[in-house]
């Protein structure tokens, strides 16, 4: 019933309604009451353990949005170091000349697993071009890394990214609580555009083509 056709004195109807609104907001209090301890206890989980039930703990999810920037307004060149899980160091400058695809993600995160066959695709059907994908992972060990690698067959390396570093240089883009991220970064190593959540892939396909030098 449109708010417009309630009649200005409350009849029983607007009573029940009342009741069911303060119904609702009661029930929205208490689940708030539990966010503070499940969020505490998700910290305590083993993070192989979440990984194999590809649960939502931790983060925050982005809704696919996509955000462009064009060429003029890109700003400056991006510029982090950091390793590899085998220790390999890898920079931002090493990929200069290429499209870095750029993808935050962790093995509990829900939706990094519900993209994860999107980015192996189109890792493999760029592969050979000017195109280098590459993760960053926020806050597994090796092995849960590892092991997410091998369920997903995917064909690019990740960074060991607990302590931050690479995060904090790209603090202007990513959020530490919006997982997955992923950015696409031109040629030039300057930030094209930005995916928060589950990445479409004709979207980022296109994000890809649209930046090859």
């Amino acid at each position: 019933m449109p708010l417009s056709s309630l009649p200005s004195e409350p009849g029983p109807a607007a009573h029940v309604l009342g009741r069911r609104l303060n119904r609702r907001a009661l029930l929205g209090s208490a689940a708030a009451a539990l966010v503070l301890p499940l969020a505490a206890c998700s910290e305590k989980s083993d993070l192989a353990q979440q990984a194999q039930a590809g649960d939502n703990k931790g983060f925050i999810a982005g809704d696919g949005s996509v955000e462009e920037y064009k060429k003029g307004s890109r700003g400056e060149p991006v510029s982090f170091k950091a390793a590899l899980f085998d220790g390999t160091e890898v920079t931002a400058e090493q990929h200069r000349g290429k499209v870095l695809v750029l993808n935050f993600w962790y093995a509990a995160c829900g939706p990094c697993r519900k993209e994860a066959p999107t980015l192996v695709s189109l890792a493999e059907k760029h592969k050979g071009q000017k195109v280098q994908f590459l993760g960053v992972n926020v806050r597994d060990e090796a092995k849960t890394a590892e092991a997410f690698d091998r369920t997903f067959s995917v064909p690019y390396p990740s960074v060991r990214d607990i302590d931050g570093k690479v995060l904090m240089a790209m603090t202007t883009y990513v959020s530490p609580t919006a997982v997955p991220t992923t950015l696409v970064i031109d040629p030039e190593g300057r930030v094209a555009a930005r995916i928060l959540g589950v990445a479409d892939k004709s979207v980022l396909d296109t994000l890809i083509r649209d930046n090859i030098a």
